[in-house]
């Protein structure tokens, strides 16, 4: 479904992920791990295209394929004056026609969403209202409502109750039930043993990417928390730190 060829990327100026390369097969279901600045969250959105490669490619089947995101929730204006039916309407745009107004199948579609996370009557209620829980509730709805087969989701399961961290993850097994492609950048480790098949282990670099048994291993952890560790960001996007070729 994707794949990246040498892969760099920069933020900010500097850069945040190097060389790259790998395959992101249909129907998979991947976890994005890694220490704090890895360059896990500047990853999702090259894939989203919302940021350019600085060098090598993202090649996407097919070309104009169709991407669920979720961002953070640090990202969003959660005062912004909209109803939650609004915000998970909203997921359905691709469905909505020339005059971009919700009909009765989307309706109905973004009640079901909305039941389905955990939210039924809630619809009328405003954003600022929520919870940080029902807000990340309300964002999987749009996600739902989206229809992608490609969804990329960045720390869902930040700052949120078990329950809720449960009932999110049966719709992400729901998605995976589906042979939709699901990319989630996570931290719990245990989590992503019991739950995502894949992993993608990153420091900047490339560490493992393929079956999480084989990736979470411990010297693969070991050699992460060495490249973090030891990272210069003082040099510009193209330099690498000081001996991370020889861990």
């Amino acid at each position: 479904m994707l794949r990246v060829q040498n892969l760099t990327l920069a933020y900010d100026g500097r850069m945040a992920v190097q060389g790259l390369q790998g395959t992101l097969e249909r129907g998979s279901l991947t976890a994005v791990v890694g220490p704090n600045g890895a360059g896990k969250s500047t990853l999702l959105n090259a894939l989203v295209g919302q940021l350019r490669p600085v060098t090598g490619s993202i090649e996407r089947d097919p070309p104009q394929l169709r991407i669920g995101y979720l961002p953070q929730q640090a990202d969003m204006d959660r005062h912004f004056p909209i109803t939650v039916f609004e915000l998970v309407a909203l997921g359905a745009w691709h469905a909505l026609g020339t005059t971009k107004k919700v009909n009765e199948r989307v309706r109905s579609d973004t009640l079901s969403a909305l039941q389905e996370v955990g939210l039924e009557g809630f619809a009328e209620r405003r954003l600022g209202t929520l919870s940080v829980g029902q807000m990340q509730r309300a964002l999987f709805a749009r996600v739902l409502l989206m229809d992608a087969p490609l969804i990329l989701l960045d720390e869902p399961f930040n700052a949120i109750d078990t329950r809720t961290t449960q009932d999110l993850i049966r719709v992400i097994r729901r998605w995976h039930a589906e042979r939709r492609t699901v990319v989630a950048v996570l931290h719990d480790l245990e989590q992503v043993r019991q739950e995502f098949p894949c992993c993608l282990l990153l420091a900047r670099q490339l560490i493992g990417w393929g079956a999480t048994s084989e990736v979470l291993s411990p010297q693969n952890l070991a050699r992460a928390r060495h490249i973090a560790e030891n990272w210069d960001d003082t040099p510009a996007w193209g330099e690498r730190c000081p001996g991370c070729s020889d861990v």
